[in-house]
């Protein structure tokens, strides 16, 4: 960036949601099939009738290779529940994830920022996400629920009275983080993977110099802040062993310019805290806290910030692999990340961006092709 420069994108609201960005163009982004070295085979189809089932995903994870027996290590994560908070469509790195979770064998629910909800149901039902939702075995993923979510409020005593009496929230309820997790917990019990897939910068497109403290504080707020306070809230309910991932941007550690609007101060608040929270929910419920920095995606709330297509080009000249990058390919290394194959990993950010993040030199310069 779930903004215009790239991975930690993903802009939840009407307001400037900036996304874990996605794919090449965003005509390409439909995320794609899940290409691993590892073939997914033998999966029971998942029950997608109704989008909004109880039914339980199981899938059978094994690494094949032709007709040969099993090879290599399996991401298997049957009888495991993921909670995605940042889905709205079938667009963005969120969904990604999902996808690459529910492959694997996870359950999932997601949550889904208020205004956006009764359009990314509808679309489920009416099958407008089939095509997006095949797994590689052919079938579909199944989303087990759909919660009402915005996380910019921790309590409905936060919620200002303009908020509660909002249309676009109306007809919806216990949408704040405090009010998920308790209604979480009451459909479930438990959940074993929570990812922080969502952000917001109202000012994105000012300068930093020019931005309001106002605008400042909400992108701190929706963007850092809001992953403190699901973890906060989800920790109780989460099983020992479980795993947490939040998505980045190399923003937090580079200037770049036009992503503005205290995003880029979001994203370095959110790798700080990253490592913090890795320490304390390590100690406190053995839960692995991880963040994904991902290079710039085409997704619609990438857009906000105006010249995500710039960026996009800029990468595919200037990193070491020259290649389109696919949301897939996050979505991959998020499956990882909270399966047993990463039981050491915690604290870290991992970059996914074809390895932009090491260059110093852009190949493309002016005065190096001169």
């Amino acid at each position: 960036m779930s903004a215009s420069a790239a991975a930690g994108m993903k802009m939840v609201s009407a307001r400037p949601c900036i996304s874990a960005s996605q794919g090449m163009l965003a005509s390409r982004v439909a995320v794609s099939r899940i290409e691993t070295t590892a073939r997914f085979a033998s999966c029971p189809k998942i029950c997608c009738s109704r989008p909004l089932s109880s039914k339980r995903a199981g899938f059978v994870v094994r690494a094949m290779s032709g007709e040969s027996g099993p090879q290599g290590l399996p991401i298997d994560l049957r009888g495991k529940r993921a909670f995605i908070a940042g889905v709205a469509d079938d667009n963005g790195y969120g969904w990604a994830i999902a996808k690459a979770l529910a492959a694997a064998g996870a359950e999932i629910l997601v949550g889904t920022w208020v205004p956006a909800l009764n359009i990314f149901e509808t679309s489920l039902r009416r099958g407008k996400f089939d095509e997006s939702r095949k797994l590689p075995d052919g079938s579909l993923m199944d989303i087990v629920k759909v919660y009402p979510l915005d996380a910019v409020y921790d309590s409905l005593e936060d919620v200002p009275e303009d908020v509660k009496s909002n249309k676009r929230y109306a007809g919806s309820s216990n949408w704040t983080v405090k009010e998920v997790a308790e209604t979480v917990k009451n459909d479930f019990g438990s959940i074993d993977i929570l990812v922080h897939s969502l952000a917001n910068g109202p000012e994105v497109t000012k300068p930093l110099l020019e931005t309001s403290r106002r605008g400042y504080l909400a992108a701190i707020s929706a963007s850092s802040y809001s992953y403190v306070s699901l973890l906060q809230h989800f920790l109780p309910i989460m099983n020992p062993g479980g795993a947490s991932i939040s998505l980045t941007y190399i923003a937090s550690e580079r200037a770049i310019p036009g992503y503005g609007g205290g995003m880029s101060s979001a994203k370095a608040a959110l790798e700080s805290d990253t490592r913090v929270l890795a320490f304390e929910a390590g100690r406190k419920g053995k839960i692995r806290v991880n963040t994904i920095s991902a290079g710039p995606l085409g997704s619609r709330a990438a857009k906000a910030i105006g010249f995500i297509e710039k960026m996009i080009e800029y990468s595919y000249v200037n990193a070491p692999l020259q290649k389109e990058l696919l949301a897939d390919e996050v979505g991959n290394t998020a499956a990882f990340l909270v399966s047993p194959l990463a039981s050491a990993i915690t604290g870290s950010t991992v970059y996914v961006d074809n390895g932009l993040n090491i260059m110093g030199l852009a190949v493309d310069s002016p005065t190096i092709t001169s």
